[in-house]
């Protein structure tokens, strides 16, 4: 029996298939943007070209593959797109608060814009140089009125109270 057919497929195949996927689609992007400057069709003093991505566990044990930069994937190389990047943010839940992280390099404090409701978190920054946007689906419901921000050296911290889960239904006594 040959090698190939011994070899059973498990769900950790598909775990690794899907990486694989990914992998090859953030690897084809980079090569038609790079195909792109060499042609001399990308100008990268008019328009800097950002991209990256982070990796991490989700609470679920699910992998979180998170982009960020100006060149998403929906954009086409030497396509001339505002300048407008998407930063990379980590969330942190703890039992009675989410702690959002957000890496602004190089612009001012009074330039960030914050708008929270009950499940979201907007970011925005606009000036002449940087200008960044971000819209985060946030794990839980919190209260916006206890948000409270910080921002020093690039970085934005937002730290937002949990909501307590309203009980329903009535109380029963025992008899």
């Amino acid at each position: 029996m040959a090698r190939e057919e011994r070899k059973r497929k498990s769900d950790w195949d598909d775990f690794f298939d899907e990486f694989d996927q990914e992998f090859s689609e953030m690897r084809d992007r980079f090569d038609a943007v790079m195909d792109s400057f060499m042609r001399g069709d990308l100008d990268p003093t008019t328009r800097p070209l950002i991209y990256g991505f982070s990796m991490r566990v989700g609470d679920d044990g699910v992998p979180v593959v998170q982009e960020f930069g100006n060149t998403a994937g929906t954009a086409q190389p030497g396509e001339r797109k505002e300048l407008l990047r998407e930063p990379l943010t980590d969330i942190i839940e703890s039992d009675d608060k989410v702690r959002v992280i957000v890496e602004l390099p190089g612009v001012e404090k009074k330039d960030v814009k914050l708008n929270a409701d009950g499940r979201t978190l907007d970011i925005e920054v606009n000036n002449p140089d940087k200008r960044f946007s971000k819209h985060l689906d946030l794990p839980c419901d919190v209260n916006p009125g206890s948000a409270k921000a910080n921002y020093k050296n690039g970085v934005l911290e937002v730290l937002l109270a949990r909501k307590s889960p309203r009980r329903k239904g009535k109380a029963i006594k025992v008899e």
